[in-house]
């Protein structure tokens, strides 16, 4: 019965089911890229964006993440917008770090090593498209970089089932709404936090603790 009570609370607590509180239309700018020898830019989808974006704050190198989204065709969407599906975008963060503190690579492995890039379009208990595996580059060297580490995994065996994680040139990225930004740390106690977060970031600390701030 517990059991039971714990599933039911886990999946009425999936990110997808808090879609109806926020309605609010935000008019947001895209994000310009720009980087250089001392910052790059990394944005990568798996899952939902308060999971992935709780994860790159702990990263050594990290100097920001941004939750956003990326890859679809109607600007300046809504929560709401792209949780339908309608338009084509992933739930995704915008890292900003120092290529001198954390290799591109690094990233990566920590992507790769915090969710399942072997469910098309499903994270848990998110399912739709928004919650894609994809990272998106924004150089050849990038792609090749990512391209190369999924060819890794793949050799290695690392996952019982074939990858599906997509490499794609990055489009215009839209930041979230402002209620989503730095969402873990504002709200820990919440029952997707707890249930979804909470055990990503202890795998985290277990597994990557050199890597971490």
């Amino acid at each position: 019965m517990r059991y039971l009570l714990l599933l039911s609370l886990f999946i009425f607590q999936s990110c997808h089911s808090q879609e109806g509180k926020f309605k609010s239309k935000e008019y947001k700018e895209p994000i310009q890229v720009a980087m250089n020898e001392n910052l790059e830019v990394a944005t990568f989808a798996g899952g939902c964006f308060w999971c992935t974006e709780a994860i790159f704050l702990e990263v050594k190198g990290v100097k920001k993440v941004v939750s956003g989204y990326i890859g679809g065709k109607t600007k300046n969407p809504t929560y709401s917008e792209v949780c339908s599906g309608a338009t084509g975008h992933a739930e995704a963060i915008q890292i900003t770090f120092n290529p001198n503190e954390v290799a591109y690579e690094d990233l990566l492995e920590i992507f790769f090593g915090t969710h399942d890039p072997t469910t098309l379009n499903r994270q848990g208990a998110d399912a739709g498209t928004q919650y894609r595996s994809e990272v998106f580059y924004y150089s050849l060297v990038q792609k090749e970089k990512a391209e190369r580490y999924i060819a890794l995994l793949e050799k290695e065996k690392l996952y019982k089932n074939p990858i599906v994680t997509q490499v794609t040139s990055a489009t215009e990225f839209y930041p979230a709404e402002a209620y989503h930004q730095d969402y873990y740390n504002q709200n820990s106690l919440q029952g997707y936090c707890q249930m979804v977060i909470a055990p990503k970031l202890e795998k985290l600390r277990k597994y990557y603790k050199s890597k971490l701030k």
